[in-house]
């Protein structure tokens, strides 16, 4: 597919995420080495990658993202599925989307590989804006990449912070130095059932793009005063 393609269809899967094909070693080093190109903050390439393969790993992995999942997350007021939408259309998409990722919660056990990605050297705890901006913009890129990579590969992945609400218990199960190395997002990695993805509902170029100054009769996406605690 062409970059366009590439990029107007890589979408967060869950429901046609594949178990039963293993995922080789090799394809993940593949998608690994295309994230490394991201750009990186001073040059200093701080992502680091938790791959989780080990079945025993994996699956008490899956059980604190599914502790946070049906515990906290369902019942908030951030549950995909419950964020309010101004129309008809618009609220059956959401609908369908809750539902996918139900179906991802009952799914990571199964899945065979799972990557975790880290911003290694610094936590962001009560950093200024500035800063956890500069760091971060550093991992959110290279594992986007990692993410494009993957859909070129027939991959699928989906981007998550479920875990983060039990980000020590996380760390202490994989040995990750919690005080020095803050994990960002967690994805399956598996093949999919099917490559045809599609572009997704979005708003139009004309309900995004502010012209020189801050327009403030352009639409606006529900607040999130109250959700930011909530994990995604």
């Amino acid at each position: 597919m062409d970059a366009d393609e590439l990029l107007a269809t890589t979408r967060a899967v869950r429901r046609r995420l594949d178990p039963t094909r293993e995922v080789p070693v090799e394809l993940v080093r593949e998608c690994v080495e295309l994230a490394l190109q991201a750009p990186a903050g001073s040059n200093i390439a701080r992502t680091r990658f938790v791959v989780i393969r080990d079945p025993a790993v994996r699956s008490a992995v899956a059980e604190i993202y599914s502790d946070v999942y049906t515990n906290s997350y369902v019942e908030s007021p951030g549950y995909i599925g419950r964020v309010s939408t101004v129309d008809a259309a618009s609220a059956e998409v959401q609908r369908r989307t809750g539902r996918s990722a139900d179906a991802l919660e009952r799914a990571l056990h199964e899945v065979g590989t799972i990557v975790l990605a880290c911003l290694d050297g610094a936590r962001l705890d009560g950093v200024p804006a500035f800063a956890s901006a500069s760091l971060l913009g550093g991992v959110l890129p290279a594992m986007w990449s990692f993410m494009l990579a993957a859909r070129a590969r027939g991959l699928g992945t989906c981007w998550t912070t479920m875990h983060l609400a039990r980000e020590r218990d996380v760390a202490e199960l994989l040995g990750i130095p919690f005080d020095t190395v803050q994990q960002v997002c967690l994805t399956p990695l598996a093949f999919t059932r099917g490559t045809d993805f599609r572009p997704a509902l979005r708003p139009t170029v004309h309900e995004v793009v502010h012209w020189d100054r801050w327009d403030a009769d352009l639409a606006r996406p529900p607040a999130v005063a109250g959700l930011i605690t909530q994990p995604v």
